[in-house]
């Protein structure tokens, strides 16, 4: 018994880990997703294209980041879809990945907040940016397909060591061939609600966004069983 007992300790102390990882490491992709997006305006009011890049490079800098750090505590998920995708597999049950989502939604929200207050953009006030059309829609069921697909095939096709950089190359280069920018991420898609800044979405056009990524998910889990499956392509 008293065995058992310090195997669930353990084996809570692991689960804590983990949703202070993903906690932890959302919000700070939030914070430089949003951050950035705000510092980019202000240093360069005037050109959009200068704006989007300075954003894009803080997005894959900090990713390259976050997933370094936190993969051996909890996979350096940060997204709902890459947690969901793993239970469906087996590989964490539907209580742990819901909890587990629940601490990607709440650092999301925590992160955006932080730079809202950082660069002095008002906390209690949505986003007013459309992002709502059918070029939106497909670009984000591409930008997640190809996201989930770098995951699926992580140490598959290529040394899993390079995952972090593959991840932040990919987001970093949508961020210029996706209409979207490539959120691909449920999580972000939420927190970049509470923004009124160059990195916010509508609340209006967070359900279309979300359905998108879950199509892509979707596409690309399938892609990668046919790509691995023996006598395919």
């Amino acid at each position: 018994m008293e065995r058992e007992g310090n195997l669930t300790a353990f084996e809570t102390r692991v689960t804590q880990r983990r949703l202070i990882s993903e906690f932890t490491g959302t919000a700070i992709l939030l914070l430089a997703v949003v951050g950035s997006g705000i510092q980019a305006t202000l240093l360069s009011p005037h050109d959009v294209g200068l704006e989007l890049l300075e954003n894009a490079l803080a997005t894959a800098a900090i990713l390259l980041f976050i997933i370094t750090i936190f993969a051996k505590e909890s996979g350096a998920h940060f997204n709902p879809l890459v947690t969901a995708l793993a239970a469906f597999k087996g590989q964490l049950t539907w209580e742990q990945a819901t909890v587990q989502m629940i601490a990607q939604f709440a650092g999301a929200i925590v992160g955006t907040l932080a730079a809202n207050s950082i660069f002095g953009v008002p906390n209690i006030a949505f986003s007013s940016h459309i992002r709502q059309s059918s070029d939106h829609f497909f670009s984000e069921v591409i930008a997640t397909f190809l996201l989930i697909m770098v995951i699926e095939l992580s140490g598959k096709t290529y040394d899993a060591k390079a995952t972090p950089a593959l991840i932040a190359a990919l987001i970093g280069a949508a961020y210029f061939f996706t209409s979207s920018t490539s959120f691909a991420n449920p999580a972000a898609t939420i927190g970049r609600m509470f923004t009124t800044s160059f990195a916010g979405i509508s609340p209006s056009s967070t359900i279309s966004f979300i359905a998108a990524q879950i199509i892509g998910t979707a596409g690309a889990y399938m892609f990668s069983k046919l790509f691995m499956s023996k006598g395919q392509i």
